[in-house]
């Protein structure tokens, strides 16, 4: 983590205002928090500011107003649970800049915590403008980021302030970019991939970056129709985008070259309809009848994969490798879990996943408080793992 300013070099916080960016995009209804986990990560932070006699402003975005101020899309609502999570009050203030911010940033004593309004119901807060990134700091004495969920943005409170006072990152952004660094940076070696999911159009980009940087990956899901189509295999009627089959190839080409083994499904659990418990048959990837539908793959194909989690030392997950919201087509996906969750617990192997179909399906195999980190950030996340610079990062790395 030498490469990015922390709290542990920012000195004493007592007595200053800290700008603490925080992820706080919670679902909600009926104007209740419905998942508090976004929330109850932040809080290991805003204790430790708060705890050394730092006053803790708080700034989030929430929803898309594009600018403009609308009740639905108010932080008002999470006041609440973030002062149950934290077991202390928390003020609010109308606004985030202007006289409402500041007379409630003015009125706070060391230790106080205060969440600011929605920064998104300004307008250059997305254009990252320079007078509303000034309105913005003209709060504070130091600036902290505690959300990677939202660092590929370059945004006004998540890399303009970054620029403007003196930046690090909170506990949760360290702990990030710590697993990422030791994901893919800086990782043990050999590195599997495996990248699952629909599409490979939504992907092509991630396909084409690990490809150069991991020793074995694995595709699964949908996406891995278009490779077996691409080798000229039957998939049936399967989910395939036939038209990315030269794409697909080109893929393949470039892991050869980057000497970064493949690893497709060998055999297929097929059924002849999309519903939970449909009838249905393993077969092997070339002979998918014609009115099959590939659906998760089989137990030849999660032994393979078995056993090159066995002989990796860094896992990097992204995506399920079936159907897995239905049974019985989550048998590959959990499988495959418990085994790298297995490794992970023996030490013999580091694994951080990230993606919202990937945490829902490590939550469903049970194995989530197993994996070496979790990441909750689903765009930021996928485009790290693309090789794309993130700006809310890149404004905290340490200059030499």
């Amino acid at each position: 983590m030498t490469a990015f300013r922390t709290l542990d070099d920012a000195g004493p916080l007592a007595g200053k205002r800290v700008l603490l960016r925080v992820d706080l995009n919670v679902p909600m209804e009926a104007a209740r928090v419905t998942d508090a986990t976004r929330i109850e990560r932040v809080v290991p932070t805003i204790r430790e500011i708060a705890g050394q006699g730092g006053k803790v402003v708080l700034l989030a975005h929430f929803g898309r107003p594009k600018g403009k101020r609308e009740a639905k899309d108010s932080l008002r609502p999470v006041v609440a649970t973030l002062s149950d999570k934290l077991g202390s009050p928390v003020a609010f203030a109308e606004d985030c800049v202007g006289e409402a911010a500041a007379t409630a940033v003015a009125a706070m004593r060391d230790g106080d915590v205060l969440l600011l309004e929605n920064t998104r119901y300004h307008a250059g807060e997305e254009k990252n403008d320079a007078a509303f990134a000034d309105a913005l700091a003209t709060n504070g004495d130091v600036y902290v980021n505690e959300a990677f969920s939202a660092a590929h943005r370059a945004h006004a409170s998540t890399e303009g302030l970054a620029h403007r006072l003196p930046a690090y990152a909170g506990r949760l952004m360290q702990a990030e970019l710590d697993a990422l660094t030791k994901g893919l940076e800086a990782p043990k070696r050999p590195v599997i991939a495996l990248v699952g999911g629909a599409k490979v159009s939504s992907k092509i980009d991630l396909l084409e970056n690990l490809v150069t940087k991991v020793d074995m990956l694995v595709i699964g899901g949908g996406m891995a129709n278009t490779f077996l189509h691409a080798q000229g295999k039957a998939v049936g009627k399967s989910l395939c985008e036939k038209d990315l089959a030269e794409t697909a190839l080109r893929i393949l080409a470039a892991a050869e070259s980057a000497k970064c083994r493949i690893i497709l499904p060998v055999d297929a659990v097929v059924a002849s309809e999309f519903k939970a418990n449909a009838a249905n048959e393993t077969v092997p990837v070339d002979a998918v009848p014609e009115g099959g539908m590939i659906l998760d793959a089989g137990p030849r194909s999660v032994a393979e994969i078995d056993a090159a989690i066995d002989e990796a030392a860094t896992l990097v997950w992204n995506g399920p490798l079936g159907a897995f919201e239905m049974t019985p087509f989550d048998a590959a996906t959990v499988a495959a879990a418990r085994h790298a969750a297995e490794r992970t617990t023996a030490g013999k192997l580091v694994s951080v996943a990230g993606g919202g179909d990937t945490v829902a399906a490590l939550n469903h195999a049970g194995v989530s408080e197993r994996f070496s980190y979790i990441s909750t950030a689903g765009g930021a996340f996928l485009e790290w793992l693309e090789g794309k610079t993130l700006p809310g990062v890149e404004a905290l790395r340490a200059k030499d």
